[in-house]
C-alpha cells in the first residue's frame, strides 16, 4: 500500500495531547477522522513522537497508508477543509513503503518559551515567570547536556522504556524579543524530560542549584533530585528530521 508522511502544526491547549486516548479529544484522533471523512475508509495514523496534554507543535510528522495512490499537491487542502482550526496539515509527501514517523527519525527539536513580562497574547503558548534568571548560568548548565548520556533524572517514572540513554546535539537558552527560549535537538526524548530539564535549569538560573551540582543531578539518576516540571503550555515541537532517501 501506499506510504505517505504528514507535516503537521497544532495548537496543543485544547488536547489532551496527540496520541488517541479514550473519553478525551486528542490530535491524533482529529486527523484520523479527517482522513476518514475524506478517503472515506479506517485510516489509522502513527506519530514520530507524542506530545503530552497542552504542549504544541510547529511540527509533528505522521505516516499513513492508503489503499490507493493519493494526489499529494493538493492532500493537504482537502484535509484542512475537515480538521479544526488549531490543526493544520502543513504538506503531504509520499514516502517508501518502509518508511516509518517514528523509528525513522533522526533528530528532534524542541522550544521551551518563557516570559517575564505580563502579556496576554501569550497566554496559553509560553510560561509567564518573572523572578529574576541568570542566563549565563544556565547556559553554562545547558552545556553539560550536550553528548549521549542517561537522562533517568529527567525522566517521567512510570514509563516503558529499554534504557534512559539520549544523545542531545545541542541545548542553549536564547532570548527572542521579550522571551526567554530554550532550544534543544537530540535523537531522542524521554517522557516529561525536556519540562524536566527547564524547570532544574531555572535553579540554576535563580542560583538555587549550582553548575558543579547540576552535573550530579545528571549523574545520580534519579528524578526525585531533578527540578519541577515546568507547565506544558510552553513546549513546542519544532523539528522532525529524517533520511531524505525515505522519500519518493
Amino acid at each position: 500500500m501506499p506510504r505517505y508522511f504528514l507535516d503537521i502544526s497544532y495548537k496543543g491547549t485544547n488536547y489532551h495531547g496527540w496520541q488517541r486516548q479514550p473519553n478525551a479529544n486528542s490530535v491524533q484522533a482529529e486527523v484520523e477522522n479527517a482522513l476518514n471523512t475524506m478517503l472515506q475508509t479506517e485510516i489509522g495514523i502513527m506519530g514520530s513522537g507524542r506530545t503530552d496534554t497542552g504542549v504544541h507543535a510547529k511540527q509533528q510528522v505522521t505516516h499513513f497508508d492508503s489503499e490507493t495512490a493519493l494526489d499529494t499537491s493538493d492532500l493537504a487542502f482537502k484535509i484542512n477543509r475537515i480538521l479544526p482550526n488549531d490543526i493544520v496539515v502543513n504538506h503531504a509527501k509520499a514516502v517508501r513503503d518502509e518508511a516509518h514517523a517514528r523509528f525513522d527519525a533522526t533528530l528532534r527539536s524542541y522550544e521551551y518559551f518563557l516570559h517575564q513580562k505580563r502579556d496576554p497574547f501569550k497566554v496559553g503558548l509560553s510560561y509567564f515567570y518573572d523572578k529574576q534568571l541568570d542566563l549565563v548560568k544556565m547556559n553554562a548548565a545547558a552545556k553539560k547536556l550536550v553528548g549521549e548520556q542517561d537522562f533517568q533524572s529527567f525522566s517521567k517514572v512510570k514509563t516503558e522504556v529499554n534504557n534512559f540513554i539520549c544523545n542531545i546535539k545541542s541545548a542553549a537558552w536564547k532570548i527572542d524579543n521579550d522571551s526567554l527560549v530554550f532550544c534543544v535537538t537530540a535523537n531522542r526524548f524521554l517522557r516529561g524530560m525536556i519540562r524536566a530539564l527547564v524547570g532544574t535549569l531555572i535553579e540554576v538560573g535563580l542560583g538555587n542549584i549550582s553548575l558543579d551540582e547540576f552535573q550530579a543531578v545528571i549523574d545520580i539518576k534519579d528524578r526525585t533530585e531533578a527540578g519541577r516540571a515546568v507547565p506544558p503550555e510552553g513546549l513546542f515541537l519544532t523539528n522532525v528530521q529524517y533520511p531524505v532517501e525515505l522519500y519518493i
